[in-house]
């Protein structure tokens, strides 16, 4: 199992079953820098992280890991059949036909501060290809994997190529115009609050903090 091929940027990094991409890429961030793309060899889940090195301070800089999920959405999008639901659910949870099915993380320098530029940070995913050993359809209703919902032998090869390539586009897009666009894609998918009649919901694109506006209260529920 093998990475398609990737954009120059990327510097892969497999990892055999049981590795944590995430734990492996922030060991080396230090030493690597932007680009390292830890993935996992898995038949039962997709799992990779990258290195990135904001321009900005950490506070805005966090809104990488909205980035990160939105690119997750958008490889399954590309990848599943066309009548999966994709959606998130605060702060980074990933929702397949209502049950979750993955999640992403960010992991930031130690004692690295809100308004200073960090030296790197790393943003990852997991993903759940098939049920674990032992677990049968209906024992955990909440959750699901791709082989439930209809994906064709799901790769985490491939899953993990499509994402690195989407989360490239997503980035640049944030670089040369602004967080909007990446604001707006989130919301469109997120699940919190959706149905509350009279809610209004909003990012704070300085710290990426979920705004939530009822009866003329506000409240900000951090990202990461």
């Amino acid at each position: 199992m093998e990475l398609p091929d990737l954009p120059s940027v990327f510097a892969p990094l497999a990892l055999r079953e049981g590795g944590d991409a995430m734990a492996r890429a922030v060991a080396l961030a230090p030493e690597r820098g932007a680009g390292l793309l830890a993935w996992v060899r898995s038949a039962a889940r997709a799992e990779a992280a990258v290195v990135l090195e904001p321009d900005m301070p950490l506070a805005e800089a966090r809104l990488a890991l909205l980035a990160a999920a939105n690119a997750l959405a958008d490889a399954l999008v590309v990848l599943g059949p066309p009548e999966a639901v994709i959606a998130l659910r605060w702060p980074a949870e990933l929702l397949l036909n209502g049950g979750r099915v993955g999640g992403l993380r960010l992991a930031t320098p130690p004692g690295a501060a809100e308004s200073a530029v960090p030296d790197w940070l790393v943003v990852g995913f997991e993903l759940a290809l098939a049920l674990p050993s032992g677990i049968e359809p209906g024992d955990a209703p909440d959750r699901t994997c791709l082989e439930e919902e209809g994906f064709e032998e799901p790769s985490g090869a491939e899953i993990a190529a499509a994402w690195a390539r989407h989360l490239m586009v997503g980035l640049d897009r944030w670089q040369s115009s602004g967080p909007r666009r990446l604001v707006e894609d989130c919301l469109a998918r997120l699940e919190d609050g959706r149905a509350e009649a009279g809610l209004r919901r909003g990012i704070d694109p300085q710290s990426g903090a979920l705004v939530l506006e009822r009866d003329g209260r506000r409240e900000l529920v951090p990202l990461a």
